[in-house]
Protein backbone atom coordinates (compact mmCIF):
# COMPACT_ATOMS: atom_id res chain seq x y z
CA UNK A 1 0.00 0.00 0.00
CA UNK A 2 3.02 2.25 0.75
CA UNK A 3 3.86 1.60 -2.42
CA UNK A 4 1.22 2.40 -4.41
CA UNK A 5 0.37 5.84 -2.21
CA UNK A 6 4.14 6.79 -2.80
CA UNK A 7 3.49 6.25 -6.34
CA UNK A 8 0.65 7.99 -7.20
CA UNK A 9 1.51 11.26 -5.05
CA UNK A 10 5.12 11.76 -7.18
CA UNK A 11 3.03 11.41 -10.35
CA UNK A 12 -0.10 13.97 -9.10
CA UNK A 13 3.22 16.43 -8.16
CA UNK A 14 4.45 15.89 -11.54
CA UNK A 15 0.97 16.24 -12.85
CA UNK A 16 0.53 19.35 -11.48
CA UNK A 17 3.62 21.09 -12.05
CA UNK A 18 3.36 20.26 -15.74
CA UNK A 19 0.04 21.75 -16.07
CA UNK A 20 -0.92 25.56 -17.14
CA UNK A 21 -1.61 27.78 -14.95
CA UNK A 22 -4.60 29.36 -17.20
CA UNK A 23 -5.58 25.78 -17.99
CA UNK A 24 -9.24 26.64 -17.40
CA UNK A 25 -11.25 24.94 -20.48
CA UNK A 26 -14.51 27.18 -20.44
CA UNK A 27 -15.25 25.80 -24.17
CA UNK A 28 -16.39 22.73 -22.43
CA UNK A 29 -18.54 23.88 -20.01
CA UNK A 30 -21.38 22.21 -19.48
CA UNK A 31 -20.36 18.99 -20.96
CA UNK A 32 -19.14 16.92 -17.67
CA UNK A 33 -21.54 15.39 -15.99
CA UNK A 34 -21.59 14.31 -12.12
CA UNK A 35 -21.92 17.81 -11.02
CA UNK A 36 -22.38 16.75 -7.32
CA UNK A 37 -18.59 16.06 -7.15
CA UNK A 38 -18.21 19.84 -7.51
CA UNK A 39 -20.46 20.71 -4.39
CA UNK A 40 -18.78 21.17 -1.16
CA UNK A 41 -20.71 19.51 1.05
CA UNK A 42 -19.09 20.33 4.58
CA UNK A 43 -20.08 23.53 6.69
CA UNK A 44 -16.19 24.35 8.01
CA UNK A 45 -14.70 24.71 4.21
CA UNK A 46 -17.99 26.16 3.26
CA UNK A 47 -16.58 29.10 5.36
CA UNK A 48 -13.54 29.59 3.72
CA UNK A 49 -14.93 29.10 0.18
CA UNK A 50 -13.08 25.88 0.09
CA UNK A 51 -9.70 27.51 -0.14
CA UNK A 52 -8.33 25.45 2.23
CA UNK A 53 -6.32 22.61 0.16
CA UNK A 54 -3.16 23.41 2.89
CA UNK A 55 -4.94 23.56 6.20
CA UNK A 56 -8.24 21.15 6.50
CA UNK A 57 -7.78 18.01 8.32
CA UNK A 58 -10.26 15.57 9.26
CA UNK A 59 -13.49 14.29 8.07
CA UNK A 60 -13.25 16.93 5.73
CA UNK A 61 -10.37 16.59 3.96
CA UNK A 62 -12.24 13.79 2.36
CA UNK A 63 -13.42 16.32 -0.35
CA UNK A 64 -10.66 19.04 -0.59
CA UNK A 65 -7.42 17.20 -0.15
CA UNK A 66 -7.06 13.63 1.01
CA UNK A 67 -3.71 13.83 2.82
CA UNK A 68 -5.53 15.97 5.60
CA UNK A 69 -7.01 12.71 7.19
CA UNK A 70 -3.68 12.42 8.60
CA UNK A 71 -3.76 15.18 10.71
CA UNK A 72 -6.62 13.03 12.91
CA UNK A 73 -5.24 12.22 16.41
CA UNK A 74 -8.18 10.39 17.60
CA UNK A 75 -11.54 8.93 15.80
CA UNK A 76 -13.73 11.30 14.54
CA UNK A 77 -17.10 11.38 13.18
CA UNK A 78 -19.13 14.09 11.18
CA UNK A 79 -22.15 15.10 9.38
CA UNK A 80 -23.73 17.74 7.83
CA UNK A 81 -26.82 19.59 5.86
CA UNK A 82 -26.11 21.62 3.94
CA UNK A 83 -29.13 23.82 2.06
CA UNK A 84 -27.61 24.18 -1.75
CA UNK A 85 -28.69 27.54 -3.54
CA UNK A 86 -31.77 27.92 -1.52
CA UNK A 87 -35.03 28.04 -3.09
CA UNK A 88 -34.72 25.12 -5.22
CA UNK A 89 -35.14 23.00 -2.46
CA UNK A 90 -31.43 20.73 -3.05
CA UNK A 91 -30.33 19.45 -0.32
CA UNK A 92 -26.98 17.39 0.64
CA UNK A 93 -26.95 15.29 3.48
CA UNK A 94 -23.23 14.02 4.18
CA UNK A 95 -22.10 11.55 6.99
CA UNK A 96 -17.70 10.71 7.55
CA UNK A 97 -15.76 8.89 9.94
CA UNK A 98 -11.91 9.01 10.35
CA UNK A 99 -10.14 6.09 12.69
CA UNK A 100 -6.70 5.43 12.98
CA UNK A 101 -5.61 1.66 11.07
CA UNK A 102 -2.01 0.60 11.92
CA UNK A 103 0.11 3.32 10.46
CA UNK A 104 -2.17 5.21 8.85
CA UNK A 105 -5.76 6.46 8.77
CA UNK A 106 -8.78 5.13 7.21
CA UNK A 107 -11.79 7.15 6.27
CA UNK A 108 -15.72 6.53 5.08
CA UNK A 109 -17.70 9.40 3.57
CA UNK A 110 -21.19 9.48 2.10
CA UNK A 111 -23.02 12.27 0.64
CA UNK A 112 -26.66 12.27 -0.50
CA UNK A 113 -28.24 15.02 -2.54
CA UNK A 114 -32.14 15.34 -3.27
CA UNK A 115 -34.28 17.36 -5.27
CA UNK A 116 -37.41 17.39 -4.01
CA UNK A 117 -40.53 16.16 -5.64
CA UNK A 118 -40.50 16.77 -9.48
CA UNK A 119 -43.81 16.19 -11.29
CA UNK A 120 -44.03 13.56 -14.04
CA UNK A 121 -44.80 15.00 -17.36
CA UNK A 122 -44.95 13.22 -20.73
CA UNK A 123 -46.01 13.90 -24.22
CA UNK A 124 -49.94 13.40 -23.92
CA UNK A 125 -49.26 15.44 -20.35
CA UNK A 126 -47.34 18.09 -20.69
CA UNK A 127 -48.47 19.64 -17.46
CA UNK A 128 -47.95 16.42 -15.73
CA UNK A 129 -50.69 15.90 -12.86
CA UNK A 130 -49.85 12.19 -12.69
CA UNK A 131 -47.60 12.51 -10.19
CA UNK A 132 -43.97 13.26 -9.22
CA UNK A 133 -40.90 11.82 -8.79
CA UNK A 134 -37.36 12.30 -6.57
CA UNK A 135 -33.82 12.03 -8.54
CA UNK A 136 -31.22 11.09 -6.24
CA UNK A 137 -27.45 11.56 -6.71
CA UNK A 138 -25.12 10.31 -3.94
CA UNK A 139 -21.30 9.52 -3.28
CA UNK A 140 -19.56 6.88 -1.46
CA UNK A 141 -15.62 7.96 -1.09
CA UNK A 142 -13.02 5.05 0.84
CA UNK A 143 -9.59 7.31 1.72
CA UNK A 144 -6.45 6.65 3.04
CA UNK A 145 -3.95 8.83 4.31
CA UNK A 146 -0.38 8.51 6.00
CA UNK A 147 2.33 10.58 7.06
CA UNK A 148 5.45 9.82 5.05
CA UNK A 149 7.83 12.17 7.04
CA UNK A 150 7.29 15.16 9.98
CA UNK A 151 6.72 17.33 6.96
CA UNK A 152 5.05 15.04 4.06
CA UNK A 153 1.85 13.75 4.27
CA UNK A 154 -0.51 11.78 1.15
CA UNK A 155 -4.29 9.99 0.44
CA UNK A 156 -5.80 7.98 -1.94
CA UNK A 157 -9.61 8.04 -2.42
CA UNK A 158 -11.99 6.00 -4.27
CA UNK A 159 -15.29 7.26 -4.91
CA UNK A 160 -18.11 4.63 -5.76
CA UNK A 161 -20.88 7.77 -7.84
CA UNK A 162 -24.83 7.06 -8.42
CA UNK A 163 -27.36 9.40 -10.27
CA UNK A 164 -30.82 7.90 -10.70
CA UNK A 165 -34.47 8.50 -10.69
CA UNK A 166 -37.25 6.12 -10.95
CA UNK A 167 -36.20 4.48 -14.68
CA UNK A 168 -32.88 5.73 -15.71
CA UNK A 169 -29.70 5.56 -13.77
CA UNK A 170 -25.49 6.13 -14.06
CA UNK A 171 -23.06 4.49 -11.97
CA UNK A 172 -19.28 5.28 -12.00
CA UNK A 173 -16.00 5.21 -9.99
CA UNK A 174 -13.32 8.07 -9.64
CA UNK A 175 -9.82 8.59 -8.26
CA UNK A 176 -8.82 11.67 -5.72
CA UNK A 177 -5.03 11.97 -4.43
CA UNK A 178 -3.86 14.30 -2.26
CA UNK A 179 -0.03 15.82 -0.57
CA UNK A 180 0.53 17.65 2.32
CA UNK A 181 4.00 19.48 2.52
CA UNK A 182 4.73 21.18 6.36
CA UNK A 183 7.61 24.23 5.12
CA UNK A 184 10.05 25.71 7.13
CA UNK A 185 11.34 24.69 11.52
CA UNK A 186 7.85 25.73 13.23
CA UNK A 187 5.49 24.47 10.38
CA UNK A 188 3.67 27.49 9.96
CA UNK A 189 3.49 27.60 6.23
CA UNK A 190 1.83 24.96 4.54
CA UNK A 191 1.17 23.29 1.33
CA UNK A 192 -0.93 21.42 -0.45
CA UNK A 193 -2.15 19.91 -3.77
CA UNK A 194 -4.93 17.78 -4.62
CA UNK A 195 -5.92 15.77 -7.78
CA UNK A 196 -9.46 15.21 -7.81
CA UNK A 197 -13.01 13.47 -9.71
CA UNK A 198 -10.65 11.09 -12.25
CA UNK A 199 -11.93 8.17 -14.00
CA UNK A 200 -14.01 6.66 -16.66
CA UNK A 201 -16.75 8.22 -18.03
CA UNK A 202 -20.19 7.37 -16.82
CA UNK A 203 -23.09 6.61 -19.14
CA UNK A 204 -27.12 6.44 -18.23
CA UNK A 205 -29.24 3.54 -18.91
CA UNK A 206 -32.74 2.46 -18.25
CA UNK A 207 -35.87 1.46 -18.95
CA UNK A 208 -36.75 5.54 -19.20
CA UNK A 209 -34.32 5.18 -22.53
CA UNK A 210 -36.70 2.82 -24.41
CA UNK A 211 -38.96 4.12 -26.76
CA UNK A 212 -42.30 1.50 -28.31
CA UNK A 213 -43.84 2.27 -31.24
CA UNK A 214 -45.44 0.72 -34.38
CA UNK A 215 -43.94 1.17 -37.66
CA UNK A 216 -46.37 1.45 -40.31
CA UNK A 217 -47.60 -1.69 -41.84
CA UNK A 218 -46.66 -3.98 -38.34
CA UNK A 219 -48.69 -5.62 -36.82
CA UNK A 220 -47.21 -5.17 -33.41
CA UNK A 221 -45.19 -2.64 -31.47
CA UNK A 222 -41.31 -2.65 -31.54
CA UNK A 223 -39.29 -1.44 -28.36
CA UNK A 224 -36.19 0.12 -29.23
CA UNK A 225 -33.56 1.04 -26.99
CA UNK A 226 -31.72 4.29 -27.22
CA UNK A 227 -27.93 4.65 -25.75
CA UNK A 228 -26.94 7.83 -24.25
CA UNK A 229 -23.75 9.78 -24.99
CA UNK A 230 -21.20 9.14 -22.75
CA UNK A 231 -20.09 11.93 -20.21
CA UNK A 232 -16.75 12.93 -18.49
CA UNK A 233 -16.06 13.31 -15.08
CA UNK A 234 -15.24 17.07 -13.66
CA UNK A 235 -11.81 16.92 -12.43
CA UNK A 236 -9.56 19.31 -11.03
CA UNK A 237 -6.40 20.13 -9.18
CA UNK A 238 -5.91 22.45 -6.76
CA UNK A 239 -2.69 23.97 -5.77
CA UNK A 240 -3.02 25.73 -2.15
CA UNK A 241 -1.49 27.28 0.53
CA UNK A 242 -1.38 28.14 3.88
CA UNK A 243 -0.04 30.30 6.87
CA UNK A 244 0.24 30.69 10.45
CA UNK A 245 -0.21 34.62 10.31
CA UNK A 246 -0.33 34.75 14.30
CA UNK A 247 0.66 32.07 17.03
CA UNK A 248 -0.31 32.66 20.47
CA UNK A 249 -1.09 30.58 23.23
CA UNK A 250 -5.09 31.53 23.26
CA UNK A 251 -5.03 32.91 19.66
CA UNK A 252 -4.07 31.83 16.24
CA UNK A 253 -4.90 33.32 12.66
CA UNK A 254 -4.15 31.59 9.52
CA UNK A 255 -4.45 32.79 6.25
CA UNK A 256 -4.66 30.86 3.15
CA UNK A 257 -4.59 30.86 -0.81
CA UNK A 258 -5.72 28.62 -3.81
CA UNK A 259 -5.68 27.96 -7.16
CA UNK A 260 -8.22 25.58 -8.87
CA UNK A 261 -7.42 24.52 -12.59
CA UNK A 262 -10.76 22.56 -13.88
CA UNK A 263 -10.75 20.52 -17.17
CA UNK A 264 -14.55 21.55 -18.25
CA UNK A 265 -14.69 25.33 -16.75
CA UNK A 266 -12.90 28.18 -16.05
CA UNK A 267 -10.24 28.53 -13.17
CA UNK A 268 -10.58 29.69 -9.70
CA UNK A 269 -9.20 31.63 -6.89
CA UNK A 270 -9.50 31.21 -3.88
CA UNK A 271 -8.63 33.19 -0.48
CA UNK A 272 -9.32 32.51 3.61
CA UNK A 273 -8.75 33.54 6.86
CA UNK A 274 -9.46 31.82 10.11
CA UNK A 275 -9.58 33.23 13.67
CA UNK A 276 -8.57 30.20 16.28
CA UNK A 277 -9.49 31.07 19.96
CA UNK A 278 -8.06 28.58 22.09
CA UNK A 279 -9.66 26.05 19.79
CA UNK A 280 -13.19 26.50 21.15
CA UNK A 281 -14.45 29.28 19.08
CA UNK A 282 -13.25 29.77 15.20
CA UNK A 283 -14.71 32.53 12.99
CA UNK A 284 -13.71 32.46 9.09
CA UNK A 285 -13.93 34.30 6.30
CA UNK A 286 -13.44 33.41 2.62
CA UNK A 287 -13.79 34.81 -1.30
CA UNK A 288 -14.13 32.78 -4.74
CA UNK A 289 -12.83 34.70 -7.97
CA UNK A 290 -13.82 33.22 -11.12
CA UNK A 291 -13.96 35.15 -14.52
CA UNK A 292 -16.91 36.42 -15.32
CA UNK A 293 -18.61 36.42 -11.80
CA UNK A 294 -21.30 39.13 -10.92
CA UNK A 295 -21.56 39.35 -14.22
CA UNK A 296 -24.73 37.86 -15.27
CA UNK A 297 -24.23 37.98 -19.52
CA UNK A 298 -21.12 35.60 -18.98
CA UNK A 299 -20.87 34.23 -15.55
CA UNK A 300 -20.53 30.35 -15.41
CA UNK A 301 -21.58 30.08 -12.07
CA UNK A 302 -23.74 31.05 -9.72
CA UNK A 303 -21.02 32.13 -6.99
CA UNK A 304 -20.70 35.55 -6.35
CA UNK A 305 -17.32 35.07 -4.00
CA UNK A 306 -18.03 35.72 -0.33
CA UNK A 307 -18.41 33.15 2.37
CA UNK A 308 -18.28 33.45 6.22
CA UNK A 309 -18.40 30.86 9.16
CA UNK A 310 -18.08 30.38 12.85
CA UNK A 311 -17.11 27.28 14.71
CA UNK A 312 -17.82 26.47 18.48
CA UNK A 313 -16.19 23.20 20.14
CA UNK A 314 -17.64 21.75 23.74
CA UNK A 315 -14.35 19.78 25.29
CA UNK A 316 -15.87 16.08 26.39
CA UNK A 317 -14.52 14.27 29.76
CA UNK A 318 -12.13 12.01 27.69
CA UNK A 319 -10.22 14.87 26.51
CA UNK A 320 -12.46 14.38 23.35
CA UNK A 321 -14.71 17.60 21.98
CA UNK A 322 -17.93 17.89 20.10
CA UNK A 323 -17.88 20.52 17.28
CA UNK A 324 -20.59 22.78 15.49
CA UNK A 325 -20.36 24.33 12.19
CA UNK A 326 -21.88 26.82 10.37
CA UNK A 327 -21.32 28.09 7.26
CA UNK A 328 -22.64 30.49 4.41
CA UNK A 329 -22.10 31.56 0.58
CA UNK A 330 -23.15 34.00 -1.49
CA UNK A 331 -25.13 33.24 -4.66
CA UNK A 332 -26.98 35.00 -7.71
CA UNK A 333 -29.70 33.79 -8.26
CA UNK A 334 -31.36 32.08 -5.68
CA UNK A 335 -30.71 32.52 -1.29
CA UNK A 336 -27.17 31.41 -1.03
CA UNK A 337 -26.05 28.03 0.72
CA UNK A 338 -25.83 27.55 4.23
CA UNK A 339 -24.45 24.69 6.32
CA UNK A 340 -24.60 23.12 9.17
CA UNK A 341 -22.73 20.88 10.68
CA UNK A 342 -21.51 18.28 13.90
CA UNK A 343 -17.71 16.79 14.78
CA UNK A 344 -17.85 14.42 17.56
CA UNK A 345 -14.11 13.77 18.42
CA UNK A 346 -13.52 10.44 20.81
Amino acid sequence: MQRILTSTLALLFAISLANPVQAGNPDRSGSAGAGQLLILPWALSSGLAGANTALVTGVEASFSNVAGLAFVNRTELAVCNTQYLVGTDIQLNSLGFVQAVGGGHLGITVTSMTFGDIEITTEDLPEGGIGAYRPTFSNIGISYAKAFSNTIYGGLTVRMISESISNVRANGVSFDAGIRYLAGDDGRLKFGISLRNVGAPMRYSGDGLTLTATPQGAAEGLTIMQRSERFELPSLVNIGFGYELMRRESMKLSGMGQFTSNSFTRDQVAAGLELNLKDRFMIRAGYLYEDGAGNEEVTRTAMTGPSAGISVNFPTSDEGYIGLHYGYRTTNPFDGIHSIGLNISM
